[in-house]
């Protein structure tokens, strides 16, 4: 008997009785609807389950059915280019069978069991194979390769492997075990979402993530295997951020969760990235992106699991070797879900209403990032980089879910409204926000970019620091209380500020920064600073200095395009070396 029976119904929350059968964890179903929903809490044979899907109509007296399974995901070929909600299933299926608006009760396979995928062996009979060893390969997309992996429960000697058209569902090859059993391999296999699948070991991370942001990569850098999070009020432009950051990162697969956001903000998202071309491929985006969208329209519940959904996700794109890329927008929408359970099951609140067990939970989420050595025979390392928006109410980050957060993150990206009401995008604030990552990245600078170059991103930084303290003079005093040199780091701070930090996302040449161009103007920014420090001394007018030529030429330098950049900026220094020059004369 695996049946029990509705004694409560609050909202998403069901308790049911004559459960003692049932497990932590396990899924169910509830009703004559089939509603799926997990149990999150056992008392004697009652059981506290969340329920994934609307609860209006039912009542005590309907079945519960245990599954006798945990809440799982299914990985195999498809999963690239899908667009699922928090529980993995394929919102454009579901649209096809109910329309527009998702009916509950609905029953859809995660993946087409249908569709035939090219399997090219690599391994051949006879050989020895251990879990996450790679079987095979099949082109899922232009741009990912899906690596077949040996099973986790599996090892032993290969006695038959196929080549040829297969679906999920089909032997692709088959194993003997130390005990002489025949195991059949499919590329179907499953994981329980809240369960973190194994690695060999986990390295320190040391290559950045670059992100085509400069205010991001310059400054506040993170690396592949990093955390970080973006805090910010209401209309500072945490989405687009995160927008920014699955277009244009140079993670090889993006894991992107809308999870209890706007419903237009996700309609953009999967209106924009079919459009959008990958500027290291030339090919569509979502041919590298899977999209999991939890909006705050639908059952709450669900945005709970969202986020284990696609962190699962991105373990077995990284367990094949790729580089992962996960954005979670938001997280605070996530704790208002654990925080409406937490209430519902009548457990002791903790600040401000949120369980006490919130910092722990955001912990689990974020540790499972990092770089590691994947398992198998073959060294083979991968990485999942999570960034996760967090919505503190007012703006305030002194709020818990923002300082649990900046007590497990490395990266904090901090969104400022009055620069974002300024019309300063991205609206990063450059004295509130920090990297730790940044020593650990400055050889990786130094040898990738240019020597000297992390010297130089330190020298802006302090450029930017010295403003704020001179401001404060200035607001008192007035600008004609300092000195040349001081009024010098006040102008050049400010074109750092509006010619490099500024980043417009909607011009096609300043939405996306490599390396390169990213460097020059940095270099062209601050030489000016170096070279005006030396004219200054000679008693020229500093009014004239601000007014020369160059600075227009500088100040447009960041809408060149990438084909411009190494004749553009050399012509700029022969014209800054020349004005200074013809300066410093006439004034001598």
């Amino acid at each position: 008997m695996n049946k029990g029976t509705i004694i409560k119904v609050s909202g998403p929350l069901i308790v049911a009785g004559d459960m003692k059968h049932a497990n932590m964890f396990d899924v169910v179903k509830v009703s004559e609807y089939g509603l799926i929903g997990e149990i999150i809490e056992m008392r004697d044979d009652k059981a506290s389950i969340q329920v994934y899907e609307e609860t209006s109509g039912l009542g005590p007296g309907e079945s519960v059915e245990t599954t006798g399974m945990p809440l799982s995901v299914e990985l195999a070929p498809g999963i690239i280019g899908g667009i699922f909600d928090g529980i993995q299933r394929p919102l454009e299926d579901m649209r096809k069978i109910s329309g527009n608006t998702i009916k509950r009760g609905i029953n859809v396979k995660s993946l087409d069991r249908e569709k035939k995928w090219d399997f090219k062996p690599v391994k051949k009979v006879g050989d020895v194979v251990q879990p996450g060893d790679i079987l095979g390969l099949i082109q899922e997309t232009v741009l990912i390769e899906h690596r077949v992996m040996v099973p986790h429960n599996v090892n032993g000697k290969i006695t038959d492997i196929y080549e040829g058209s297969f679906n999920i569902t089909e032997t692709i090859a088959k194993i003997e075990n130390d005990k002489n059993e025949i195991i059949d391999v499919c590329m179907l296999s499953k994981w329980p979402v809240r369960r973190q699948r194994p690695f060999k070991m986990k390295y320190a991370p040391e290559e950045p993530l670059v992100t085509g942001q400069r205010s991001i990569d310059t400054f506040f850098p993170i690396t592949k295997g990093g955390i970080a999070a973006v805090p910010g009020p209401f209309g500072s432009g945490k989405t687009v951020v995160q927008h920014q950051l699955a277009k244009w990162s140079d993670a090889d697969i993006v894991v992107y969760i809308g999870c209890g956001e706007r419903g237009n903000e996700m309609t953009d998202v999967l209106m924009e990235f079919p459009q959008l071309m990958d500027p290291r491929s030339n090919e569509p985006l979502m041919k590298r992106t899977v999209l999991i969208a939890n909006t705050s329209d639908m059952p709450v519940a669900a945005r709970e699991a969202s986020i284990y959904t696609g962190i699962t996700i991105a373990e077995y794109y990284r367990d094949m070797g790729y580089d992962v890329a996960i954005m979670a927008d938001s997280t605070s929408r996530w704790a208002e879900a654990l925080r409406e359970m937490s209430a519902r099951l009548e457990e002791m609140p903790g600040e401000e209403g949120y369980p006490a067990y919130l910092g722990s939970r955001l912990a689990q989420f974020y540790e499972r990032a990092g770089k590691v050595m994947t398992l198998g025979a073959e060294d083979r390392n991968g990485s999942i980089t999570a960034i996760g928006a967090v919505s503190p109410p007012g703006g305030d980050l002194s709020e818990p879910v923002t300082q649990a957060t900046m007590r497990i993150v490395k990266v904090f990206w901090s969104l400022d409204s009055s620069l974002a009401y300024a019309r300063h995008f991205p609206a990063i604030n450059w004295l509130t926000s920090y990297s730790l990552y940044s020593s650990k990245l400055e050889l990786w600078s130094d040898e990738n970019i240019a020597k000297g170059y992390s010297k130089l991103t330190q020298d802006a930084m302090r450029l930017l620091q010295e403003e704020a303290n001179l401001q404060e003079i200035v607001r008192l005093v007035g600008i004609d209380a300092l000195s040349k040199v001081e009024r010098l780091v006040l102008e050049a701070a400010r074109s750092l500020r509006e010619d490099f930090l500024y980043q417009d996302a909607m011009h096609p040449n300043d939405t996306y920064c490599s390396l390169n161009k990213r460097y020059k103007l940095l270099k062209t920014i601050m030489d000016f600073y170096y070279k005006s420090k030396e004219v200054i001394k000679k008693e020229i007018d500093i009014e004239e200095l601000f007014e020369l030529p160059v600075r227009e030429r500088i100040s447009r330098s960041r809408l060149i395009e990438e084909s411009e950049i190494n004749e553009h900026f050399r012509k700029i220094d022969d014209e800054m070396e020349r004005q200074l020059k013809n300066l410093s004369e006439v004034e001598a």
